[in-house]
């Protein structure tokens, strides 16, 4: 039985695919990625070697303090659950014996471990988690049962250590105040926690919600907000290639129409292209200062030298015959540059200049740790100190998305500035005519004024 045609003609060798599995193929190189970051995300038995915590204790027994939002290894995770069950059971027999140390201020401290499950089940904002008011009424609210934690939810264990706690704070004040909080230790809440990735992977609702809660949030003092930050990256990024632009551009033709310029400057912008630009980093903060001047002339460094070769081999690979014809028509040397080898060249020229703006995007990270941290990499290397890393991702995704976008973007207008040159779909070639007709329309109206007329 033959397989249906849909299965087949997929492996055309040095042939096009039709264009709706072009389409189809080009989703699934990003859909593909998406869903094994899912899969390894949110199926529990795949991997998943930690533990996230969504409620945390602290232990006399451990070196190490954690909070909610803090992962462990899930070999650990049961070692410190005992800890804290330790420390319940010691708390327990010193009661029973009378002698039960304990102060205003440590159960005033304990009571706040409930605030990060109350936060995710939406009965306290982020801002309010050390709001104790609010907080004393919830841990009467989940002991009375009028308030059933569901996000996480909490274990059985834990809701009789809150009806334990609770008895003996209502006894004390139904409502809060610090100076009638008991004196005798409460119980600590046991932590709990979900399979996770480890932190250097975070799953992909925690990238879109950290996403959300960066972009959105207002300037606090002078720390800029992201958007600030994002075009502070684009300024120099396009700074420093419209500088390499300025240089590469015209060296690489002199190099590629001039065997003298080729011959001068290509031994030495060869070797120099070896160099790695971040090197230069301490001498550019020297001689530029500590301010964008060295980032963005890292970006040219970075750049200029690939743009000079890049630049003169497409200028030699231009048709000999254009040059052989100008020559003989009487070309003086810098119309042949002006008119014949530029226009020539400028579809090839828009190409390389496309692909080199992606090449400058690589420096955006090294160039914008020069001298003072700042932009989108700032963030980055202060987060990634920190181990805040599903705050690190949306940024990695943002400069990807947006040199992927920029570069997409340019190879669309390729088929309207040049639709001879043979790439321009339908809509590109569409668009270069209406916007060439008023120009056409006004040389053609023109014409006619300045004819003779036939008399």
């Amino acid at each position: 039985m033959p397989a249906p045609s849909w299965l087949t003609g997929w492996f055309l060798i040095r042939r096009e695919l039709p264009r709706y599995r072009r389409l189809i193929l080009g989703l699934l190189s990003f859909l593909l990625p998406i869903a094994a970051w899912c899969f390894v995300s949110y199926v529990p038995s795949v991997w998943h070697p930690d533990v996230k915590l969504t409620l945390a204790a602290t232990s006399d027994r451990m070196n190490a303090v954690f909070t909610a939002g803090n992962r462990l290894s899930r070999d650990f995770f049961p070692s410190y659950q005992k800890a804290i069950r330790d420390d319940n059971a010691d708390t327990l027999t010193a009661r029973a014996a009378g002698s039960a140390p304990g102060s205003k201020r440590a159960n005033r401290l304990l009571l706040r471990q409930i605030a990060p499950v109350a936060v995710k089940n939406g009965w306290l904002s982020r801002d309010k988690e050390q709001d104790d008011n609010a907080i004393y009424r919830i841990w009467n609210d989940l002991a009375s049962g009028a308030k059933v934690a569901a996000t996480p939810s909490l274990t059985e264990e834990n809701l009789a250590i809150v009806r334990a706690n609770w008895s003996i704070l209502a006894a004390a004040s139904p409502v809060f105040d610090a100076a009638k909080l008991p004196d005798q230790p409460l119980l600590k809440l046991i932590p709990q926690g979900v399979p996770s990735n480890p932190v250097y992977l975070p799953a992909p609702d925690e990238v879109i919600a950290a996403a959300r809660n960066d972009f959105t949030a207002p300037a606090i003092g002078d720390a800029p907000t992201m958007a600030g930050r994002y075009r502070h990256s684009l300024q120099i990024i396009f700074l420093g290639f419209f500088w390499s632009c300025i240089v590469g551009v015209p060296l690489g033709i002199l190099c590629g129409v001039y065997d003298f310029f080729s011959k001068l400057l290509e031994p030495f912008v060869d070797f120099f292209r070896y160099m790695p630009a971040p090197t230069f980093s301490t001498l550019l903060v020297a001689v530029l200062s500590a301010n964008d001047a060295p980032k963005i002339a890292l970006v040219f460094i970075g750049t200029v030298f690939q743009m000079v070769l890049v630049v003169s081999k497409t200028t030699r690979l231009m048709d000999p015959a254009l040059l052989e014809a100008a020559q003989t028509l009487g070309t003086k040397p810098r119309q042949m540059i002006t008119h014949v080898v530029l226009p020539g060249i400028l579809p090839n020229l828009y190409n390389d200049l496309r692909i080199l703006l992606g090449w400058a995007w690589t420096w955006l990270v090294i160039a914008e740790l020069v001298g003072v941290k700042s932009g989108l990499t700032g963030f980055i290397d202060t987060q990634g100190t920190f181990r805040n890393f599903e705050r690190v991702f949306p940024i990695i995704i943002l400069i990807g998305v947006t040199g992927f976008v920029t570069d997409q973007f340019l190879a669309w207008l390729h088929g309207i500035f040049f639709p001879w040159a043979g790439t321009s779909d339908r809509f590109s070639r569409a668009v270069a005519n209406a916007v060439a007709w008023p120009v056409r329309t006004m040389v053609a109206g023109v014409r006619r004024i300045s004819a003779p007329s036939d008399l």
